[in-house]
Order: structure tokens, then sequence, then C-alpha cells
């Protein structure tokens, strides 16, 4: 056919006008200036992209799982399955639809996540880093696949020394993404080993850095592999393959596709045909590579981005890493039939270090990988992983239950994934008791003074006893002015205003507790001297008999100074029993103990008796206290009234043994004082709360009744101490099995691991023995709530301290208190010589 000689001389007419030109290269000069300014404004957005990431810190437990024989350490099979969970994370990344649209194609993409593998400070971090706009979608996945991992939100970590050499790489496979890699279902051991071994052998000031940025995979990739695979086996011919990719494919365009890859093949095809006789069969490893090649396509692929990045304080040192880091890579090669990682790329080093920081993705250092091969570069560790320096949780978390209560106090805060719960407990709960354990520092005094605290601000009665004098400082520094005038302040250590405590004071209109001083008292000198080994029933005769006479009659002396004198001197005692009315002890001390011989002579009797009050009665600390007849407040009107009694008993102070002896009379006057309320309806009596820390210290086995019976009377009570060792003495076991039967709050801080195998009983299956033994801060929580435990959760205290310190309110409270309540220290020394006899 002719040319149209009409239409080409159109054309050369249209092109020879004095418009086409001009028109022409304004249209070359829009389009580059577009070009250029879609440059910068990616390069703009790109390099501000991290601006709007979340990074967080992700720590795993380490517990290593057991067998049905008891026995750590996990099967092939079992590892294999182990690391497969994090896959299912990068699954959920390739199957995340790629950015696309204007926005995509003028800003670039902002859809790749990072992860990254941190060590600095001797210390291996695993951190994640996403989109603020996708960070709650990673966070969920990671929680869903690794449901007691602790994710964190922190601020971005500098793991440069100020000083020394920085050196950085990134790596790049030898072949095309169509050839695997090794993954961890090739391998027997954890492929990351040898990563992570690297980077645990570093000095205090040097790090290395491994940072993996992917996004999911434009599509087409999938059918390239499929027809290169279809095409290898058609051929019969894998090296063919080896020799049309020897390139890294970074693109996907459809001229790349049917003619760079793909033609090649087609051309093979058709010579194979035609040299069909020549053709020879794949060997047994060049099939396994197409199986290999088959099993990689069948799963989602994602473009990542691999970086190292090291500090050292010289640069010979940080080459050697860098060189080590890079070896380690060398796990994964499949050499001759798979792909292999190149040698590490270090041009442009601050290009390199400025991506790594900014967690950029760059296109053109990308390559391909599918999610086994990139779960086998990076997972969270495994449980069983012996590398030292790794930032495991130290203990796992659990979130607090629905039915946490709105109404009473605070206790603490739970924390989990993110969603702090303020943790409260109700008002009739509370008269189930909590208790707390924990070793020293833990942080019991400090939940001990914020529920003290707050019963103080709610205006209920309240008495703490500690034998160290910080908490009590620490609550009395926070009593706000309207309740100074309810504040009671028992210090042994003032000597100069002493306060009177008399256990032997009792209430006449309840003849009932006679009985209970006495027996108290026998249980006070019990738990001081364990007389059982060094009293037996001689001892607790006579000084039953001894208090039953003096108690008979106060009038004439009624306290521990009065024992001693009852047993040596006769002319006293005479003169009790003439005004004893109980024929019983009367006839005990005529008939009995003043006639008796031999080892069990009164002569004998007496010093075995009067050893164990003179440290007492002869302190000079002591006597103005437990010497005066009567006691300095009433135990009742405290309890009824809604008082603050303060009980400072600090040991270094006054005494281990002077503050024991006080805190078990404390402890059996409250009991006394409780049990006492009988005597009005019981919606009537108010609440009162007793705190007692290293309680062991002070309570005899009547604390079971406490705990058995004393939520009748409205007394609640909280108890803390160390360890379980201290409930049992001489294998008696009661006040232990008190406490695990009856209270119905209990929380765990830190502990050793004896007592974590104990409790475990009540905190599992939530926590395990691991968990109580390495807990930071905060512990474990069993919430009572509407009377029904909870399942155990996780649980912090709250700091700083609840409430406004007042020092200088403090020090006027103080005052105030030794003041109403003391007694001048001359005025009780008289008093005591008195009722001796040796003044008139």
């Amino acid at each position: 056919m002719e040319p149209n000689l009409a239409l080409v001389d159109s054309g050369l007419a249209v092109a020879e006008s004095s418009n086409f030109w001009p028109v022409l290269f304004l249209i070359l000069g829009l389009v580059i200036l577009l070009v250029i300014v879609k440059k910068l404004i990616k390069k703009f957005a790109v390099e501000n992209s991290h601006l709007d990431q979340m990074i967080f810190l992700v720590r795993m437990p380490k517990e290593k799982p057991k067998d049905e024989g008891g026995a750590t350490g996990l099967t092939t099979q079992q590892l294999r399955e182990a690391i497969a969970q994090g896959e299912t994370i990068f699954s959920g990344i390739g199957g995340l639809k790629a950015d696309r649209g204007l926005r995509a194609w003028l800003f670039g993409r902002e859809d790749h996540f990072s992860f990254e593998i941190v060590a600095h400070n001797s210390k291996i971090s695993f951190y994640v880093a996403a989109p603020r706009a996708k960070a709650l979608y990673l966070e969920q996945q990671i929680h869903a696949h690794y449901p007691e991992a602790s994710i964190e939100e922190v601020d971005d970590y500098n793991a440069f020394t100020s000083r020394g050499a920085i050196l950085s790489a990134f790596l790049r496979p030898k072949r095309n993404f169509i050839f695997p890699f090794k993954t961890y279902n090739d391998m027997e051991a954890d492929p990351m080993n040898s990563i992570v071994n690297v980077m645990s052998k570093l000095e205090l000031n040097e790090s290395v850095s491994v940072q993996y940025v992917v996004r999911s995979a434009k599509r087409g990739w999938h059918k390239v592999m499929k027809d290169v695979v279809s095409k290898a086996y058609k051929i019969q011919s894998v090296s063919e393959v080896f020799k049309i990719s020897t390139a890294a494919l970074t693109g996907f365009s459809n001229f790349i596709i049917h003619y760079i890859i793909l033609g090649p093949f087609n051309m093979l095809e058709t010579k194979a045909k035609d040299n069909e006789v020549q053709r020879k069969e794949l060997t047994e490893k060049e099939k396994e590579m197409l199986k290999k090649m088959e099993e990689k396509n069948s799963k989602a692929g994602l473009d990542i981005n691999l970086r190292l990045v090291v500090a050292a304080p010289d640069k010979l040192r940080a080459q050697m890493y860098l060189d080590n880091m890079a070896s380690a890579y060398s796990e994964y090669n499949y050499y001759e039939y798979g792909n292999t990682f190149g040698q590490a790329i270090k041009t442009n080093q601050q290009k390199i270090i400025n991506n790594f920081i900014y967690r950029r993705f760059i296109k053109r250092q990308s390559f391909l990988l599918n999610t086994e091969e990139i779960c086998s570069l990076f997972h969270f560790p495994l449980p069983h992983t012996e590398t030292p320096n790794i930032d495991w949780l130290v203990s796992k978390t659990a979130p607090a239950p629905n039915n946490i209560p709105n109404e009473g106090i605070i206790l603490g805060y739970n924390i989990f994934r993110g969603i702090k719960t303020n943790i409260r407990v109700k008002r009739l709960d509370r008269r189930r008791h909590c208790y707390a354990i924990g070793k020293s520092g833990t942080g019991k005094s400090v939940l001990l003074a914020n529920m003290a605290i707050q019963d103080i601000e709610n205006g209920d009665g309240v008495c703490i006893m500690e034998p160290n004098g910080d908490l009590i400082e620490d609550i009395l520094n926070r009593i706000p002015p309207e309740r100074a005038e309810d504040v009671i302040v028992f210090s042994p250590a003032d000597m100069e205003r002493p306060m009177g405590l008399n256990l032997l004071e009792f209430d006449e209109r309840y003849p009932e507790q006679k009985s209970f001083v006495i027996n108290e008292m026998i249980g006070i000198f019990d738990k001081l001297y364990d007389l059982k080994a060094t009293g037996g029933p001689m001892f607790e005769q006579y000084m039953r008999n001894a208090l039953l006479l003096i108690m008979d009659d106060p009038e004439t002396g009624s306290t521990l100074m009065e024992i001693s004198k009852v047993l040596a001197d006769e002319s006293f005692r005479k003169m009790k029993l003439n005004k004893c009315k109980n024929p019983t002890v009367v006839d005990f001390w005529r008939k009995e103990a003043e006639k008796a011989g031999g080892d069990a002579a009164l002569a004998n009797i007496v010093p075995y008796i009067t050893s164990k009050l003179t440290s007492f009665v002869s302190n000079d600390m002591m006597r103005p206290i437990i010497g005066q007849q009567k006691s300095a407040f009433n135990m009742r009107d405290i309890m009824d009234n809604k008082k603050i009694l303060m009980v400072d008993l600090p040991k270094g102070a006054i005494g281990e043994t002077n503050a024991y002896l006080l805190g078990m009379i404390m402890v059996g006057k409250i009991l006394m004082a409780a049990l006492s309320r009988t005597d009005i309806p019981q919606e009537q009596r108010k609440d009162f709360y007793l705190y007692i820390d290293e309680f062991q210290n002070f309570t005899t086995n009547s604390i079971c009744q406490i705990l058995s019976e004393a939520r009748k009377y409205a007394l609640s009570l909280t108890v803390a101490h160390q360890y379980i060792g201290q409930l049992s003495k001489n294998n008696d076991n009661q006040i232990k099995d008190a406490i695990f039967g009856n209270v119905g709050t209990m929380i765990s801080f830190k502990v050793g691991s004896e007592d974590a195998q104990f409790l475990t009983k009540d905190f599992g299956p939530v926590f395990n023995e691991y968990d109580m033994v390495n807990v930071g801060r905060g512990g474990f929580m069993k919430l009572l709530v509407d009377g029904a435990t909870t399942r155990p959760f996780s649980f912090q205290t709250v700091w700083p301290l609840m409430g406004t310190a007042r020092e200088e309110m403090a020090k006027k409270i103080r005052t105030l208190s030794r003041y109403k309540f003391g007694q001048d220290r001359s005025l009780v020394d008289s008093e005591i010589l008195r009722r001796s006899g040796m003044i008139q």
C-alpha cells in the first residue's frame, strides 16, 4: 500500500510551524519540573516519616518449657513450631494491601515496619517500629501470637557512643529473589543464634544493631516465580536458570518480567523442543531446589532492607564486629542451588547510618523474601535461648478482672497492654483481711502506707504498727490538719513523757477479759522465750496463778512490775492473798506453792520466772511504760471513735525484745477491744483498720482468732512480712495455716524460690515460680470482690505516696500527742516507787 502523501505533508507542515517546538519544549520542561518537584516532595516526606513512627520495646518471658517428665528444652519439631509463631506476624504484614494512589505516588509508600535487634550497654533488646496509623495493628498482631509478651512504647534509643568509630553496611543477596535461603525448617538449631551470639560479646562502650525494614511486596512476584519454575521443569535445566537470574529483581514492570526474566526461558523452551534427544533429566538436588522455590512461592512475600550498624572505641574493633555480623548471615546461605548473601555493602556510610536512624525504606537496596525466610532472620527470643544479656521480661503480666469495683480505697493499679486499671477493694471485702509477702524493699510498706493514708483521709479509725519507724513517719507527714486531734503516737523512745501500756488492765464489766489477758501474757512469753523448751508446765502454772492473784485486786498494783514482787515478796503476796476473792488461787499459793519442797520449792521457781521479767522491769525505758497502772489510752475508745493510733517500735532504738513485747501487748489489747464489741449491734460497729508491718514479730497465736473472728467485730487486718518461714516456729504452723486459710486478698511481691514454690498454689497457673522470683517493681494479687476471690493478676503500688506531705504539721501532731497522752517522767517514777514501797 502506498503512503498517504497528503498526511505526510500535513505532519511536516505542523512540525515546521513556528508553534510546534516551543510547545514541545514547554511540555518537556513541565514534565521535567514535575519529576523534580515529585522527587523533592518524596525526599522531604521520606526524611520526615520517622516523626510519625511509634517505637516499641518487646520483652519475652524467659521460662523454659518442661515436658511431662519435668525436663527442659525443645525438640527440633518444638523449636520450629516456636519460631513459626513469629512467621504469622510477617504473614499479616505481607497480606496488607500496598499503599497506592496519588498520595503514594507523590509522597512514597508509608506502610513499612521495622524490626530491630540492638546490643548496647550489655543488653540485647528487641524493638519494633510502625507508622502511627498501623502501630495498633502491629501491637495486636504480636499480642495475638505472643500473649505473654510485654510491648512498651518507648522513646527512640541511641545506640551510638559519643566517641569512637561508627561503621555501617547493608546486605543483599547475590542471586535473584526466586532462589530461596535456608530457613528454620532446614536447621536443627535456632538460626538467629549466630546473630545474637556475636552481639553478646561486646564491651560496655560498644554496640551492634541489626535493622530489618519490611513492607508487603507488590503483586506479580508470585506469577514470576510460578512461570520460572514451570519453565525450568519444561527445559529440564536449573543451570540455565542460574545463568539468567544472576541479579536481584528490584521492580516488577511488565518489560522486566516478560522480556528480561521470561524471554530467555521462552527461547530455551523452543531450543529444548528442537533438541529433545539431548535433553537431560533434573538431578535430585535440582528437583529439591525447584520444590523449595515452589514452597517459597506458597507464602506471602515482603520487600526488605537489611542494615548493620556498629559502634566501637576504634575503627579496627568496629570493622571486626561489622565483619563478624555479616559473616553470621552465612548461616542462611544455600550454596550452589540456592541464594546467598553477598558482601556487606559499605559505600556511602553516612547515608546508610541516616537511613538506619530514620528507618527509611530504600527501594534500590531492597530484596524480596517470603515470611518463612524473614522469620528465620528475625523472631523474638525463645524461652530456651541461652545467649547471655538478652533483655528478657522479668515476669509475666496479666489483666485485672472485669469485676474490679469502682468504690473503696485504691490498693494500686494494673497495667496490661497499655491499659491502666485502678485496683480498689470494697469495705466489706476488707473485713476478710489482706496479706502481703515480699522481700525487703519490694513495696510492702508503700502498700500499707497508701492504704492507711486513704483510710485517714476518709475519716476512718486506724492503727499502724511497725518495727522500723519509716512507715510511721511517712503516714504521719500526710495526716490532714482536721484529723490532728485524733492522733495518738505511741513512741517508747520518748523517755521524757512515757505513755503507759498495761496489758494486765481489763474492763471489769467483761470478766472474760481476765482469762484472755492471762492467756495472752503466757503466749507472749512463750513467743519470746519458747517456754515449751525452757519453761514447761511449771512455769505456766506459777505465772498463771501469779497473774490471777495480782489482777484480782488492781487497786493494790496490777502490772508486770508486780509479778516479780508477788513471787519474791512474802508480805506483798500475803496482802494480795488477803484481798483475793478467788479460792482456787488462794489455795494454790497457801497449800501448794508455799509448802512445796525440792525442785518445786517456791524459792527455786521464783528466780527462773523473774529472770524473764528483769530485762523489762529493770530497763529505764521500759519500766515507765509497763509500770503504769493505767494505760495512756483506751483501745475500745480508739476503735469506736475512729481515732488514729501509731505504734512506733523501732528495734534499733528501743531494742528488739522490747519492741516485740510492746507490739504483742498492743495487738492483744486491740483484739480484746474488738471482742468486747458484742455489746453493740453489728451494724453499729464502725470499721477499724489494723496495719502491721513485719507482723510475725508482734503476734501470738491470738492472730488466728483475729483472722477467723474479727470481721464480725469490724476489725480489718492488713499484714506484711518477708518470707513464709517467719510464720512457723518449732514445727508450729498454726499462724501460717490461719493466714492462708482465712485471708481474702493476697499480694505477693518478689519472693525467694522456696516461697515461690509454695505460693504458686495460689497464684498459678497464671504466674509461675520464675515470675514470682523475678518480678521487678510491683507484684501479683488475688483480690476479694464481693466475697469471691479473683483470678491472679499483675499489680503495682502507687508511688510517690498518696496524700500531701506536711512535715511541720507532723511535728506539731507529735508534740500534741505526747502532751495529751504522755506523763511526766518524774511523776511516773514516783508512782512506781510508791507502789514498790520505796517511798511513802
